[in-house]
């Protein structure tokens, strides 16, 4: 016998469904539009250039080093420690009519006028083809995620909330990186890790949901689809805001705190838990509904056991 539960007390969140759906498609449209425009802002890690790594006598001050390094030939560089405050790592962009040794030439004038006893420990040069290559297997890494995961959840769930998930995950990668697009934020490998990290989250946030929209779906006897997956998400919307709320006082920590090296990390972060978090309602449970999800897809397939029609026979 079914269970029936009552779901009085629901907040009814998909009563907004529709206009922030609509909202969800002209981000998505207008993060597509940036991107065929603009492109991305590739970092250093995608477009080559050269990494000078330095050892300075005491803890290093970075912005009067970044100060020393506004000219012409090594504009654009990022100054950030490495392993201690004493060494510093300066990585320089392609510059076209300057070479290599120009460049390293002006970080070490640089870094001498601020302390005479620097030494220079490495000198690396990426070219842009290794960069270039970088991109193409980050893109991949990306979209091999998302086959992944599209994979586990049409095991683990009706093909109806399959879908759903899956279409959340490309929602909330598309807006990331559309922001970085429209902002011309650089994007570099730390950023591509915050992508795939913004993935995982958001799949857990959905697949947390989901779960409970597929038992309620068992217990519940009465109620259209709508009212259970609004109940759902009312009964899972407590530990939503816990882990939402805890996941965001480190990442604003990070994204305040945590320097430049980790900056582009913490703004994809930031972006992803607000997206993932409106999307596991209005985009990935939205969708489910519009394409017919109902209780007679979440029961389980009877097996008809070996003999049972002989048995039916029998007086």
């Amino acid at each position: 016998m079914f269970q029936i539960i009552s779901i009085k007390g629901t907040i009814n969140f998909l009563r907004h469904a529709v206009p922030i759906s609509m909202l969800s498609l002209v981000l998505v449209l207008g993060s597509l539009t940036s991107l065929a425009t603009n492109g991305i802002n590739w970092g250093l890690d995608f477009t080559g250039g050269t990494v000078v790594e330095l050892e300075f006598s005491s803890p290093a001050d970075l912005e009067a080093l970044r100060a020393e390094l506004s000219s012409v030939e090594t504009d654009g560089a990022v100054v950030q420690n490495f392993g201690s405050s004493r060494d510093v790592l300066a990585r320089l962009p392609v510059k076209e009519g300057v070479s290599t040794d120009t460049q390293v030439s002006h970080v070490m004038d640089g870094a001498l006028k601020l302390d005479p006893q620097v030494v220079q420990k490495r000198v690396e040069v990426v070219g842009p083809q290794i960069g270039k290559e970088l991109a193409e297997q980050g893109g991949l890494a990306v979209l091999v995620a998302l086959i992944c995961i599209l994979i586990y959840v049409s095991f683990r769930f009706e093909w109806r909330l399959a879908l759903g998930s899956v279409a959340a995950l490309a929602h909330d990668v598309i807006i990331t990186l559309g922001v970085f697009s429209v902002l011309q934020l650089d994007f570099d490998l730390t950023v591509l890790a915050g992508v795939l990290t913004v993935v995982g989250y958001s799949l857990n946030d959905t697949i947390v949901v989901f779960d409970r929209i597929r038992e309620n779906f068992l217990k519940i006897r009465k109620g259209e689809p709508e009212e259970v997956v609004n109940a759902s998400i009312t009964q899972t919307m407590s530990r939503t805001i816990i882990t939402t709320g805890t996941t965001l006082v480190v990442v604003v920590a990070l994204f305040l705190k945590g320097g430049t090296m980790i900056h582009g990390f913490a703004t994809a972060l930031l972006m992803g838990i607000f997206v993932g978090t409106f999307s596991s309602i209005y985009v990935a449970s939205f969708l489910a509904i519009k394409l017919g999800i109902n209780r007679e897809h979440m029961m389980p397939v009877e097996i008809e056991k070996e003999g049972a029609d002989q048995e039916a026979l029998m007086p």
